[in-house]
């Protein structure tokens, strides 16, 4: 009786993996610039010193105009850590770390992932992150490494 309840326990906890895994993989982060930005890919490091505010210009001297979702988002939750690898904790530290000490600005904060890619679709060198992006639409799609 017991090795039939831990048998299906082993199996509840596969299936409830497999299932986590694929959603996530489904519903992953791309990472969206405007279509001025002739950038085609990026590493994690690079994209870690852009949203860290460390890179302020793109390879062509356009200024870099960082957009993120609030903190809370789920989608911004995902985005640090799939592609920036980090909590999202350490990014707002690093942020008001800057703000706070005079040395630089955080990024801007918008509404929703709606909104976010309006902006980075009308915004001159911007950059941001939404959920399963049509790659066809008006935004460069950057690919991670």
């Amino acid at each position: 009786m017991y090795k039939d309840i831990g048998i299906n326990l082993i199996f509840l906890r596969l299936f409830l993996f497999v299932v986590i895994f694929i959603s996530n993989a489904a519903f992953g982060v791309s990472v969206i610039s405007h279509k001025s930005v002739d950038v085609k890919s990026l590493t994690t490091s690079q994209l870690r010193r852009i949203y860290t505010m460390r890179q302020l210009q793109w390879s062509s001297n356009v200024r870099i105009k960082v957009y993120v979702l609030s903190s809370n988002h789920l989608t911004h939750k995902n985005f640090c850590k799939e592609n920036l690898r980090i909590f999202p904790y350490q990014l707002d530290r690093i942020w008001n770390k800057l703000t706070f000490s005079g040395l630089g600005v955080a990024p801007t904060v918008v509404k929703n992932q709606a909104e976010l890619l309006r902006i980075v679709s009308t915004t001159p060198g911007a950059i941001g992150y939404i959920d399963n992006v049509n790659k066809e639409g008006h935004v460069n799609v950057i690919e991670i490494k």
